[in-house]
């Protein structure tokens, strides 16, 4: 781990938020994650401790001793009240994929946070700018977006507006490198995603479902015969089911 510990906050308790705020805190920030639904916040606690990819599991796994993972449980709290967000360094948005509750939250968090708070969204292809534009601090508004499952995957793909000051990428770069994630900083654009992995993902999609729809393979064949041939750890279809239902 390197660099200054922060304290951070992670909107949204979904299996990104959850992942998301679990890796911060094992690289030793305070972290708060919140949700509207006190359930989500429920199963959010024992992913984080239980599930697959949560800290006792990575404990039985060698990656992380009994004491690493007790303190990094003491450093996560979850909560329903939007405001224990006001306070942070930096605040990471995972809520769901809908461009208008997201300019709706940055607009309300912008009102109530800290004027040098950073804000990072977890987009998965909205336009920086477009959700910059709800707040009054587009210098400090950068996209930090995380594959699923967080706690493994070492992207950290930084998206950054021509409003994006150096100053905040740099901290959020800094940030991902602490965490043992493997920063990349690519550009924005006004119309079109800006995100590389989701623009050639989804290109990938559409051929793989194109191949389905004319009866040549399955999908379960098409996962095969990725994860046989590129060494993927699991094919296209595998992949959206993981990211969006969690990875049993």
């Amino acid at each position: 781990m390197t660099g200054e510990l922060r304290r951070v906050g992670v909107a949204g308790a979904g299996v990104m938020g959850s992942g998301i705020a679990q890796v911060l805190a094992v690289a030793g920030h305070e972290v708060v994650c919140t949700d509207l639904a006190e359930s989500s916040l429920v199963a959010a606690r024992e992913a984080v401790e239980t599930g697959r990819f949560g800290v006792r599991s990575a404990v039985e796994r060698g990656k992380l001793t009994t004491d690493q993972a007790d303190r990094a449980l003491q450093r996560l709290t979850f909560t329903t009240d939007t405001d224990a967000l006001a306070d942070r360094y930096l605040v990471i948005e995972a809520i769901p994929e809908l461009l208008d509750l997201k300019v709706r939250f940055w607009r309300e968090l912008d009102a109530i946070a800290d004027r040098e708070t950073i804000f990072a969204s977890n987009s998965s292809g909205f336009p920086v700018v477009a959700m910059a534009a709800a707040t009054d601090r587009p210098d400090r508004f950068v996209g930090w977006h995380w594959a699923s499952p967080a706690p493994v995957m070492r992207l950290a793909e930084i998206v950054r507006a021509r409003g994006t000051s150096d100053e905040t990428v740099d901290a959020v770069v800094a940030m991902a490198e602490g965490a043992g994630k493997n920063p990349v900083v690519v550009g924005d654009t006004d119309t079109r995603w800006g995100y590389v992995t989701n623009r050639v993902y989804f290109a990938m999609i559409r051929e793989a479902m194109a191949v389905v729809d004319e009866g040549i393979a399955e999908r379960d064949q098409v996962d095969q015969l990725m994860v046989d041939c590129f060494r993927w750890p699991a094919g296209p279809f595998g992949m959206t089911r993981g990211a969006t239902s969690g990875w049993s």
